[in-house]
């Protein structure tokens, strides 16, 4: 119990300390990225992410302490960590992508990373039971370093009128601030907040929903053992290509809002299903009709994308990465507390939660 008292303390700090820090990094990288480019903003995260993984390797080889885990996650954070990658990846999608195909090219981007997520989650766990620790932490090391040579070495250039910019100044903060504030087209300023707002919930439910995913199937009654968490986690990812197929399929006769909201109608059902789940039939049936429940992001980000100039894409990713990072910190808090306080009356209560507060980022795109 000490143990694990540790860990979640520690835990608790790395990913705070990563979260504040990162949060005025990528806002200060991104704006600055519309300016010099999106290849600083791609070089910058991944090398600082291998500068991450480097010092997790030193940690376990010299038996350091656990503080040394914070301060790489810190090195990292100070040149934007996981959430610049995310904002300078979407800016480059946006820059090099008409309007009319650009929500498709951003579910590729998310279907991307949902695939990454289930080859880690399935290769990585194997690996480590295999090999231990050490070994699956070179790979990462070598892919960051990869990711940061691909983008210094071969990489276009997306940002067509690029020009030299000091990159310590408030200017960058204050574009973020007159996104929503004074945009271009005021009109847009209530859109811009309604849209983020949504994004934040839909994305707060999907990572507080997928971290209690083992626990449920853990305890009774469904009682699992690894090789079906296995499967169920490969299925919760495969929402990911599913969502992508029948994005694509249902753009054919409707719009995006319209295929925004089906995703909606399936990701509350499986919510529900799963929040009712008492045997292995039924939890896989939840996942199943989860199959179109990554289709709402990619459109929200599109619109998103929409309603700003070519000039605030970098600012607008980056807003958008910095709420993505305050979701995870929010599910984790709420959810992980709302399961072992509704135990008692109504195990799945959690994703039955979820499935209603979905229901308001459905009515503000309606």
């Amino acid at each position: 119990q000490e143990v694990e008292a540790l860990v979640s303390h520690w835990n608790l700090y790395i990913n705070l300390g990563g979260f504040f820090v990162s949060l005025f990094s990528v806002t200060l990288f991104g704006p600055w990225s519309d300016s010099v480019g999106r290849r600083p903003a791609l070089i910058l995260p991944a090398a600082g992410m291998a500068l991450q993984t480097a010092t997790y390797l030193l940690v376990m080889y010299l038996e350091l302490h656990v503080a040394f885990f914070l301060l790489g996650r810190i090195l990292s954070s100070l040149t934007g960590d996981y959430s610049l990658i995310l904002a300078g990846c979407f800016s480059y999608v946006a820059d090099t992508s008409e309007r009319r195909v650009r929500t498709f090219r951003v579910a590729v981007l998310e279907a991307c990373l949902g695939t990454a997520g289930m080859v880690a989650s399935i290769g990585g766990g194997q690996w480590r039971k295999a090999q231990g620790y050490i070994n699956p932490f070179w790979l990462a090391f070598a892919a960051s370093l990869a990711a940061a040579l691909y983008a210094a070495l071969f990489l276009r250039e997306s940002v067509k009128q690029r020009k030299a910019t000091k990159l310590f100044t408030l200017s960058h903060y204050k574009a973020v601030y007159r996104l929503y504030t004074a945009p271009e087209q005021p009109s847009s300023r209530w859109k811009l907040a309604l849209y983020s707002l949504a994004f934040f919930l839909i994305v707060t439910v999907h990572f507080g929903a997928k971290d209690l995913y083992v626990l449920y199937e853990l305890g009774f009654p469904l009682c699992w053992a690894s090789d079906l968490i296995g499967y169920g986690s490969a299925a919760s990812y495969l929402a990911y290509l599913s969502s992508l197929v029948g994005l694509r399929l249902l753009q054919l006769c409707l719009e995006d809002t319209w295929v925004a909201e089906i995703g909606f109608v399936s990701n509350i059902a499986g919510l529900v299903v799963i929040s009712l789940a008492t045997t292995t039939p039924l939890m896989f049936t939840g996942y199943g009709i989860l199959f179109l429940s990554m289709a709402a992001t990619p459109v929200i980000r599109s619109k998103l994308s929409k309603l700003v100039s070519e000039t605030e894409q970098g600012a607008l990713f980056a807003s958008v990465a910095c709420v993505q990072g305050l979701c995870s910190l929010v599910a984790t808090g709420v959810f992980n507390s709302l399961y072992p306080a509704t135990l008692h009356f109504m195990r799945g209560f959690p994703f039955l939660f979820g499935a209603i507060i979905l229901l308001i980022p459905a009515a503000i795109l309606g």
